[in-house]
């Protein structure tokens, strides 16, 4: 097992101190740069990207050669697992994923298989134990799923959506069947993150990219208490360390006593959110990751260091804050201003550490 030479990512989640905050973006390996597109280009597809260790491994190194970052974040996609439950997963240009199978009804629902993460899932694997041989210790492997909710809104959809409308009325109109789905999903969620986790992954994140679009009764009932269950479940010690879980649910400022009280270690928050309210609300319980607005990146370098400085001072001293964006960096960024971003993180916050 290689000794980590940068593990202030992990410190920062479990409120240990660290020399400065940490900070690494979601979507780091992606469009914005060249390389990635390049590696696609030779990949033929996105799928082909994924399910090719070392291309994904590629992919994942890349932001980490460019800039300072604290952390790589597995390459993969969130709909992985609706793919091994046999719903047909393809990207089509210009709308996104599409199955060629939705689930429309509690029959459907009872059809699924859950699939095994080892066997089914194997290529992502594959990807996390590549990753964290070519890391060598270099910063922590984050490893990811989607939340139960957020990918039964892609499975009931049969895609992408603007108002959930089939989701949302499966959910009021036939409450058993959604459950009945939400249950399969985390118990392959639970599993999927476990095996990453023996894989390689030193800390995991769950994606609740939907949860914010729900009633909060819904939010609580439909999505939380799902993703609570999944955090109950997970591997929390591996290799002599705690592996730390992240909550992320975009939209959901609403809810974050709720989510705090989950068991996960941190939550992420998007840019809606004031950071040192966020912090006075959850208190000691958990560490907070964002959140800054990921267009301010097509701003000058001036203003993002401006931004970043008071996004610092509004989380205030001491440790529990991982800095990120408040969602994925955006494919027009221009990858110098993602660097001006990452070395203003780490250039203002080391007064924020001292003592």
């Amino acid at each position: 097992m290689t000794a980590l030479k940068n593990d202030r990512f992990l410190r920062a989640l479990l409120k240990q101190p660290v020399d400065v905050t940490p900070v690494w973006m979601m979507r780091q390996a992606g469009r914005y740069l060249p390389e990635y597109r390049a590696t696609r280009g030779r990949a033929g597809d996105f799928m082909s990207l994924c399910k090719n260790a070392d291309l994904a491994c590629e992919v994942t190194l890349q932001p980490l050669e460019r800039y300072a970052l604290d952390a790589a974040i597995l390459f993969s996609d969130i709909l992985t697992i609706p793919d091994a439950m046999g719903l047909g997963l393809h990207f089509e240009t210009g709308e996104g994923p599409r199955f060629r199978k939705a689930v429309s009804c509690a029959a459907d629902v009872a059809a699924l298989p859950v699939p095994d993460a080892e066997k089914d899932l194997g290529y992502v694997m594959d990807a996390v134990r590549t990753i964290r041989r070519e890391l060598n210790g270099r910063v922590p492997l984050i490893g990811f799923s989607g939340s139960p909710w957020t990918l039964a809104t892609y499975m009931v959809e049969g895609g992408s959506s603007k108002d959930f409308r089939k989701c949302k009325a499966m959910l009021y109109d036939d409450p058993q069947a959604m459950h009945a789905l939400l249950d399969k999903l985390a118990r392959s969620v639970t599993d999927y993150l476990n095996a990453q986790i023996r894989a390689g992954a030193q800390a995991v994140q769950i994606f609740d990219t939907w949860g914010g679009s729900l009633s909060s009764a819904a939010y609580l009932e439909f999505s939380l208490a799902y993703m609570q269950r999944i955090v109950a479940g997970l591997i929390r010690e591996h290799e002599g360390r705690r592996v730390p879980v992240i909550l992320f649910t975009k939209n959901g400022g609403l809810w974050l006593e709720s989510m705090a009280a989950t068991g996960a270690d941190a939550l992420g928050l998007d840019w809606t959110c004031d950071i040192g309210e966020a912090r006075r609300r959850v208190g000691e319980r958990v560490a907070l990751q964002g959140n800054m607005d990921p267009t301010v990146l097509y701003a000058r370098p001036e203003a993002i260091r401006r931004e970043v400085g008071r996004i610092l001072a509004s989380y205030g001293p001491g440790p529990g804050h991982v800095f990120n964006l408040g969602h994925g960096i955006t494919p027009e960024v221009d990858p110098a201003h993602a660097g001006a971003f990452i070395d203003a993180v780490h250039e203002l916050s080391s007064g924020y550490h001292q003592g």
